[in-house]
């Protein structure tokens, strides 16, 4: 997710209606957005919409990780009618009511306004096109060292200067602290973040860690294989809750991807006890956020439609169209408003079939998240 993939699309789109491709995007997710919205608050939506007392995410919290439109990013300006580069999609983002974004990288065509802007001086550009749209950046995926030495600290204080720049609140990676099961490996990753999580507080910034499914996997704590010495079975608790617990809260935070957890609790449903025996688990999102609800600053605000023919239970759709409840998911974790949560589709793209499609989901999804009401 750290270099945004270039793509190309054919710029004829529209023409037999007299538009530029440009101008047929934005009636098109403008209609769609509305029609979204007007379903949701008739109660024919699949918003999750609800008549309680007001909007759930507020307006300026509405957010959206730019890997989502990474092809919008990345697609070559010179071929295309569409938005194209950084300052073009935070144009057509901002128009859509987005207010924050999350970065997956900091690359562009060679040929989108700026260049090569993943450099200071182009972190400088950036955030004069994010403040001229009114646009917040709160963190970005990018990588966290596994070790730390003074050349791993040198880099990490870079990525710090340069995600204040940008403004952030925060700065992260999309990858969990380890993909580990061991206990072992979990302590040492602790030890790291722990480092990490106060030199990035130094510089004004809170360091998080995004989930995937197997983050929500039960640790291996128990019962070391007489050879190896690893550990074979479990306790019952989870890695990552674990990790919540042995790293300091004043140095270590979670993005939690909400599809990501519901895969967890769909796959992850028992782990093997000391005494041998199979012990039925069912994971709880909401719960260990409202549990830990300072640790959550971030969200994925993915959604899925359940489909069991799939190993992860999910299929990826537009915020609002899937069967996550998210109305009831953010009425439970707590401190009501004061989380960020970045709408997130890995497969948003449409590809050269449909370029124009990740822009579109993204004024659906825009709609389905101011709907949510509790």
């Amino acid at each position: 997710m750290n270099d945004l993939i270039d793509q190309t699309d054919d710029p004829g789109l529209g023409r037999g209606l007299g538009l530029t491709r440009r101008q047929l995007l934005a009636a098109t997710t403008g209609m769609a957005a509305a029609a979204a919205l007007g379903g949701a608050a008739l109660g024919t939506g699949t918003a999750h919409a609800s008549p309680a007392n007001g909007a759930l995410v507020p307006a300026p919290r509405r957010g959206i990780i730019l890997y989502t439109v990474r092809d919008a990013i990345s697609r070559d300006p010179l071929t295309t009618d569409l938005p194209s580069g950084f300052r073009e999609v935070f144009e057509e983002l901002s128009r859509i009511g987005y207010r924050q974004i999350e970065f997956a990288g900091y690359r562009q065509s060679a040929n989108a306004d700026g260049g090569d802007v993943n450099n200071p001086e182009g972190a400088h550009q950036l955030r004069m096109w994010l403040d001229d749209n009114g646009l917040q950046a709160e963190g970005n995926h990018g990588r966290i060292p596994s070790e730390v030495t003074p050349e791993t600290l040198a880099s990490f204080d870079y990525d710090c200067e340069i995600a204040n720049i940008l403004g952030f609140g925060h700065i992260g990676t999309g990858s969990d602290p380890t993909r580990s099961a061991q206990k072992a490996d979990w302590d040492v990753a602790a030890d790291v973040w722990n480092a990490f999580g106060e030199r990035a507080r130094s510089h004004g910034l809170k360091l998080y860690t995004h989930n995937h499914d197997q983050a929500y996997d039960f640790l291996l704590d128990s019962t070391p294989d007489p050879v190896s010495g690893d550990m074979t079975r479990s306790t019952g608790k989870r890695r990552l809750e674990y990790f919540l617990e042995i790293t300091d809260p004043k140095y270590v935070y979670l993005e939690m991807d909400v599809y990501w957890a519901h895969v967890a609790q769909y796959r992850h449903t028992a782990f093997t006890a000391p005494d041998g025996g199979s012990v039925a688990d069912i994971f709880d999102p909401a719960a260990l956020v409202a549990a830990n609800t300072k640790r959550y600053p971030l969200f994925h605000a993915k959604d899925g439609r359940r489909d069991d023919s799939q190993t992860n239970g999910y299929v990826m759709t537009p915020f609002g169209e899937g069967d996550i409840d998210y109305a009831t998911f953010f009425r439970a974790i707590g401190a009501k408003g004061s989380h960020n949560p970045m709408w997130e589709q890995d497969t948003a793209p449409g590809g050269s079939a449909n370029p124009a499609q990740s822009l579109e989901y993204a004024g659906v999804s825009y709609a389905n998240l101011a709907a949510l009401r509790g």
